[in-house]
């Protein structure tokens, strides 16, 4: 019997990262709870390898003409709508098992806060009488949508590890639930209040995350036992697109380097942990706290062969020759990029700064330094126009960086979501506001979209094809050789004749039947005009 259950829900999608899902959340809350006298569980639904093939949703209905058909080809996008992790009913079940009288259910994403409801009724239906609590930032930032659901107790706005031993305490106590921080609950009369979202002031007075409490076998990558590591909460800046930055109640703040060097020798001494992801919004952002734990790093764990990244991007601007070449020595071997857009005017409705002459230092220190480099870039913003997402993809081809293609979507609480509103353009269900939907039709259209996004796909295997020795293949209506369907990168070759000399973007079954992707001919015949004007670079020459 436990005192509190923490559970990561599962999901419905095309796809799954596997290595993104990580519950670091909900084990720093673990570790506050247990630090205040509370045991705790925490029940992870993604940490299996169980999924399965759903229909595609009613309202995902217009997807189909994308991603309908099966694609093994270099190019395919997403094909299978499925639901990964364990079932609903065996989350309740296993939540009424452990005995716990309050479970935390973590909601991050707008697009799965479904799933998070449908954790909430299932353990209320196996155990009645045990209170749930859903966090994270969709209920941060939409509260009382979320409170409509009769499932869901309570909310915690803001960071847990502040709240959730209050709320804890007052329920085994019976206190009063008035002065909780970030916590919204019903009042006598069904009336919703919600208190002032919780922060934590000073990082360092809260204890390490509880590791051990994760199912941290799932998360090798191959052989080698990995970990995510947040130096960092908040940012300081106001990109229009993102509900973390200045729009935030959130403030920025960064732990001491001797608590996060603490946290990396932890993962190391206990599990061995060679890959470490720093999941900060903006790891490299203050340098003089960034080198010297670059420095720290080489000189403390320089001899463990650590494989250090920073997934969640890096802003360019932050990025000289000393902190790169320190980068590299302390184990970094790809840079992530924040671009945003190569276009000034974009970028200004971005609310961003013009990092685009740092990108490009940044990508010529990569070089020297023998990094690998990822430029992200976002498309189909609000106003966004589909030829600057064109031009953004050119310049990276012409670049030693791969492509990182964003479709855009409206994020809650961010200066977007409410433009979204103003506009009307955004969508009515939770569950389109994902990527892979093409949630926003305005300035760009779905099929440029998607076509924008098979582009983004066609580039890195142009750059693969350059980095591996290959030549690009010369324009031809029909290859010469038949087509393999055993021989994924001759095929994608192909693939690329047939598309460098018509425009037309095909996919490949495992029949060995070609058929043409739906796609805007207009946007796909433009970037190859765009391309004949360039010489496109691998990501590694």
């Amino acid at each position: 019997m436990t005192d509190i259950l923490l559970i990561q829900p599962p999901i419905r999608d095309f796809y799954l990262t596997s290595k993104r899902t990580v519950p670091y959340g909900l084990s720093c809350i673990a570790s506050s709870l247990v630090a205040a006298g509370f045991s705790v569980e925490i029940f992870d639904a993604l940490a299996t390898s169980k999924s399965h093939k759903l229909e595609l949703p009613a309202e995902m209905a217009y997807l189909d003409k994308y991603y309908g058909k099966e694609d093994i080809s270099p190019f395919a996008l997403f094909h299978n709508f499925k639901h990964f992790g364990y079932s609903f009913e065996h989350i309740g079940k296993e939540a009424a098992v452990s005995g716990a009288f309050l479970v935390g259910i973590s909601s991050l994403f707008t697009p799965y806060a479904d799933y998070a409801l449908k954790v909430a009724e299932s353990v209320k239906a196996f155990n009645p009488s045990c209170k749930t609590v859903l966090g994270g930032h969709h209920p941060t930032a939409l509260p009382h949508s979320v409170m409509e659901n009769k499932a869901v107790d309570y909310i915690i706005r803001g960071e847990g590890e502040v709240s959730m031993p209050l709320l804890a305490r007052a329920l085994k106590d019976n206190k009063s639930l008035d002065s909780i921080p970030g916590l919204v609950f019903r009042e006598n009369d069904d009336h919703i209040k919600a208190n002032e979202p919780a922060m934590m002031p000073d990082l360092d007075k809260y204890p390490l995350p509880a590791t051990g409490l994760l199912k941290n076998s799932f998360y090798m990558r191959g052989k080698i036992a990995s970990a995510v590591v947040l130096a960092s909460r908040g940012c300081p800046m106001k990109c229009s697109y993102c509900s973390v930055g200045a729009s935030s109640f959130l403030e920025y703040r960064r732990r001491s380097i001797e608590s996060v060097l603490e946290e990396i020798g932890k993962q190391i001494a206990l599990y061995n942990a060679r890959f470490i992801d720093f999941e900060d919004e903006n790891l490299a952002l203050d340098r003089k706290w960034f080198v010297t734990l670059l420095k720290e790093i080489i000189s403390r764990f320089g001899n463990k062969e650590l494989e250090l990244r920073a997934m969640n991007g890096l802003f360019p601007s932050s990025l000289d020759e000393e902190v790169v070449c320190l980068m590299e020595e302390a184990g970094f071997k790809t840079l992530n990029l924040s671009l945003g857009s190569f276009s000034a005017a974009q970028l200004k409705r971005f609310n961003r700064p013009d990092v685009r002459e740092s990108f490009d230092k940044a990508l010529f220190f990569a070089e020297k330094y023998h990094l690998q480099a990822v430029g992200y870039i976002i498309a189909g913003a609000p106003y966004q126009s589909p030829e600057d997402s064109i031009s953004d993809i050119i310049c990276l081809a012409e670049r030693r960086v791969l492509a990182g293609v964003s479709i855009f979507y409206p994020s809650p609480g961010s200066p977007d979501y409410e433009l979204c509103k103003e506009q009307e353009i955004l969508v009515k269900n939770c569950s389109l506001m994902r990527s892979s939907a093409f949630p926003i039709s305005h300035t760009t259209g779905r099929k440029q979209a998607v076509t924008i996004l098979r582009l983004g796909r066609i580039v890195n295997f142009m750059k693969y094809l350059i980095d591996n020795r290959h030549t690009i293949p010369e324009p031809s209506r029909y290859p010469k050789m038949d087509i393999s369907t055993t021989d994924r990168i001759e095929t994608g070759k192909k693939l690329l004749m047939m598309f460098l000399y018509d425009g037309k973007i095909r996919g490949i079954n495992h029949r060995g039947d070609i058929y043409k992707h739906t796609i805007c001919e207009e946007t796909a015949g433009e970037f190859l005009e765009r391309l004949k004007q360039i010489k496109i670079r691998g990501s590694m020459h």
